[in-house]
């Protein structure tokens, strides 16, 4: 490399002014600080400050002369550079006469000539294609840190605008940015000006640095545009990384090709900060991106990445623009391009959860981590801190199974959705997919939430090696779910149990979510598993509104139609109630949707994911089929006008067979009531007839007489206006325990309408050729009279109640029937009484 070359390649040019001493009376003094800088310059570059003693090994103008650093003479010259002096034009290198050498003169050295050495040496020590600190050199950079620290910049220097570094106390990320958002009119430069450059194909490094930085203001908004046209412009070079082409890692090859590994990124980075006055450095060190395995020893690995560090304030600061440009798929061998502002400025106790410098005071820490400490800590991607989660259990990457099972904990600031992977051990920590679909994708796993912190309990189905990832958005967000932090787990015997059922919806319990869709808070069972005592379950919800449901319960060995039969909801304004049956041993998934009730247009949204398990199965007969959305009395019936129900539950027992449901139809509707069970049960007499309903003023009563035990479905249907269809109201299971057959109740005809009450016979099968006695209510009428072998009139007596005696001889049937005046004595048949078979 010719000296010209070098000049250019470097830009270290200066002027030095030296002094000697006789032969013999050399003696090296403390490196004088650097003087105020002058404008001179050397071809038209721009030099920066060096400090040290120019040691004179000879007399004659060709002696040797050897540059002097930090109290160490080496065979060649070393250059040591103010890192907290910003370089700037016309910087000398003064270099006093021995105190123990009286009446030295001083000799001038010229910034070319000490160049033509710098270049010659450099051929060797600074390779062009992968610019990396050795230790050596690291270890002097940072020796140099230590030794500036708290000194003032002397005067000319480029002001930061960020104040003065206060000593002892260590200034964060936030300190000096409230967000992203602050550099927008940055950014936005930066990423025209580098398209605009790249149009023109402009691949010089310092056109490059003043250009993006020609609207920053201070050295943070110049810093931040070098970061920005980094990230938009350079892609990672993966093929050269695989080692399919080669690396490109100098700044013009970088530029010109768009691309390169993290050295090309952090070489570049540094050439463009101090193109323009920034001071930067170059950090290597070990990464946990891709190659990078869970818990492997980096003892004797040589490191595999770089970064940089940066000079604001008289404070470093860290960086990396190649994490920050993007992301590599090592399944497609692909880069993907994924702009992340985490790893500009990243406080250094973040960062070094994925980067490890060689040098211990790379890591900017007041307790530094050990290698060993940075090799088992958990992974975690930038998407972890800017949720704000904190990891409670466990420290470190590696778990193993206690009884078959471990558990994992992340608590946040604020109201996160989460979900997890768990599969076989991959090759590699970054081989899968930064993004997660909305379902956990694995039934190894119990994802629980409770007060905003994350209990994951991990249930490998076999021996062996788990790579587990976690994955979180914000609570409201629509984006899909991001990648936070990583697990190994160690399975040596896997645990002993039932079969767990998928769940597609993230988490156990209520959803991330759930309270905005009208769920109360508090108002629901933990999120722990429910045990189910003899195979029922009655789970109740509070909810904030009105809210309409639907439910689903899932179980391996459960078919989808048998599963609607294993649950009854019932809905109210201000809560769900839900019936669950386990016909079955095992654990069972219990799903509920929920959309405003007023909003029919709304789609049903998951709101919780309840586990269920249940040790007994249930002795009882499931629910009978076609039960509506909504059982027992709530918020359909209340806004339909009915109140004052005797059973506010969906579910009835009776023992006897038989038992009366009653409520008041405030709004005067047409009611409708019908009776249901499962098919294969059809009783002797049709079921209509075990129903019967009886309206006064506003109450009705709804009796029913089971033909039998057993589980029934008992609807109620109601209409506004006459020959419209009737609509559903709500539907209540009756179960019956009685072995004994409930008589049937007499048929009933339209006539037989409000008011009307029967009191005898309450029976619709009568005995025959006996004697019966009748009792009946019907307002406004004017004759009552029985039709069978003959016509019998009742008589009304004072309490307005038609009665009499009728014999069931020679006839299969009786009928009830009246009249009024303005039927001009027509008889309208009211109800219908069957006769029973005599033996004979």
């Amino acid at each position: 490399m010719s000296a010209d070359v070098a000049i250019q390649k470097f830009s270290f040019p200066f002027t030095c002014i030296a002094g000697h001493a006789p032969p013999g009376e050399q003696t090296q003094r403390a490196c004088p600080q650097v003087k105020k800088p002058e404008a001179s310059t050397v071809g038209g570059l721009r030099p920066i400050a060096i400090v040290g003693t120019l040691v004179m090994n000879g007399t004659g103008a060709g002696s040797k002369m050897d540059l002097k650093t930090d109290s160490k003479i080496d065979s060649k010259m070393e250059l040591k550079t103010d890192l907290e002096t910003e370089a700037t034009p016309g910087a000398r290198l003064q270099l006093g006469p021995s105190a123990s050498a009286p009446g030295v003169r001083s000799a001038v050295l010229s910034g070319r000539g000490v160049f033509e050495r710098l270049a010659a040496e450099s051929e060797d020590t600074r390779p062009a294609a992968k610019r990396q600190l050795s230790s050596e050199s690291a270890a002097r950079t940072v020796a140099v840190v230590k030794k500036s620290a708290g000194r003032k910049e002397p005067e000319g220097a480029a002001k930061t605008g960020l104040g003065e570094a206060t000593p002892g106390k260590r200034r964060r990320r936030k300190d000096l940015f409230s967000g992203s958002e602050a550099f927008s009119r940055v950014d936005a430069h930066a990423i025209r000006a580098g398209a605009e450059l790249k149009q023109k194909c402009v691949y010089e490094v310092k056109t490059i640095a003043q250009n993006v930085t020609q609207e920053a203001r201070t050295e943070l908004e110049r810093l931040r545009a070098i970061w920005v046209w980094l990230c938009h412009n350079i892609e990672y070079d993966v093929s050269g990384y695989l080692g399919q082409s080669e690396k490109l890692s100098s700044p013009e090859e970088v530029i010109a090709a768009g691309k390169g590994v993290c050295s090309g990124y952090s070489s570049l980075c540094l050439e463009m900060c101090r193109e323009v006055g920034l001071q930067c450095q170059e950090v290597p060190g070990h990464s946990k991106g891709i190659g990078h395995r869970p818990g492997q020893s980096l003892r004797d690995v040589r490191s595999d990445h770089m970064w940089n560090a940066v000079l604001l304030g008289g404070q470093w600061f860290l960086m990396d623009a190649c994490w920050g440009a993007g992301r590599v798929d090592m399944e497609h061998k692909s880069f993907v391009k994924k702009f992340d502002d985490f790893y500009f400025l990243t406080d250094p106790e973040d960062f070094v959860e994925s980067h490890y410098p060689d040098e211990e005071e790379w890591q900017l820490l007041d307790q530094p981590i050990s290698r060993e400490e940075f090799e088992m800590r958990v992974f975690k991607t930038s998407t972890f801190f800017s949720l704000g989660l904190k990891l409670i259990q466990p420290q470190h990457f590696y778990m193993l199974t206690d009884d078959g099972e471990v558990n994992l904990s992340i608590s946040s600031s604020r109201s996160v959705t989460y979900t997890y992977d768990i599969a076989p051990r991959h090759d590699f920590l970054h081989g899968g997919a930064a993004e997660q679909k909305e379902t956990s994708g694995s039934s190894w796993g119990l994802l629980t939430m409770s007060h905003r912190t994350m209990r994951l309990q991990i249930l490998p189905p076999a021996q062996g090696t788990y790579d587990v990832r976690v994955y979180a958005r914000p609570e409201l967000a629509s984006t899909p779910l991001s990648w936070v932090c990583s697990f190994a787990v160690e399975c040596l015997a896997p645990k002993a149990m039932e079969e767990i059922p998928e769940n597609p919806f993230l988490s156990w319990g209520l959803q991330a979510g759930s309270e905005a869709l009208g769920m109360a808070p508090g108002g629901s069972p933990g999120t722990q598993v429910l045990e189910v005592e003899r195979g029922e379950l009655e789970l109740t919800m509070k909810t904030s509104r009105s809210l309409m449901a639907l439910c689903e319960l899932v179980h391996p060995g459960l078919e989808p139609a048998l599963a609607k039969r294993c649950l009854a909801t019932q809905i109210r304004p201000d809560g769900l109630t839900v019936h669950a049956l386990c016909p079955s041993r095992g654990f069972y998934r219990l799903s509920v949707f929920v959309r405003d009730y007023d909003k029919p247009e709304d789609r049903f949204q998951n709101a919780a994911n309840f586990l269920l398990h249940c040790k007994v199965a249930a002795q009882v007969e499931l629910f009978p089929p076609g039960l509506g959305s909504e059982c027992g009395p709530g918020t359909r019936t209340l806004k339909a006008g009915l109140s004052k129900f005797s059973h506010m539950g969906a579910l009835v027992s009776t023992q006897q067979g038989k038992c009366n449901v009653t409520f008041h139809n405030q709004q005067d509707l047409e009611l409708h009531a019908v009776l249901g069970r499962a098919e294969g049960q059809a009783p002797a007499v049709r079921l209509e007839r075990h129903l019967f309903c009886a309206f006064t003023d506003s109450k009705v009563t709804v009796s029913t007489s089971l033909p039998g035990p057993g589980v029934y479905r008992l609807g109620l249907y109601a209409r506004t206006t006459p020959g419209a269809d009737f609509n559903p109201l709500c539907d209540f299971v009756v179960r019956s325990s009685c072995e004994q057959p409930g008589p049937p109740f007499p048929s009933t005809y339209t006539a037989w309408g409000k008011g009307c009450v029967l009191f005898e016979p309450r029976v619709g099968l009568l005995e025959p050729a006996a004697w019966v006695r009748f009792r009946v209510r019907v307002p406004g009428a004017k004759k009552v009279s029985t039709v069978g072998e003959g016509k019998v009139a009742l008589k009304m007596n004072k309490s307005r109640v038609w009665e009499g005696d009728v014999f069931t001889g020679g006839v299969r049937q009786v009928q009830l029937a009246a009249s009024s005046e303005e039927d001009d004595g027509a008889m309208a048949v009211m109800l219908a009484f069957d006769i029973g078979q005599s033996e004979e």
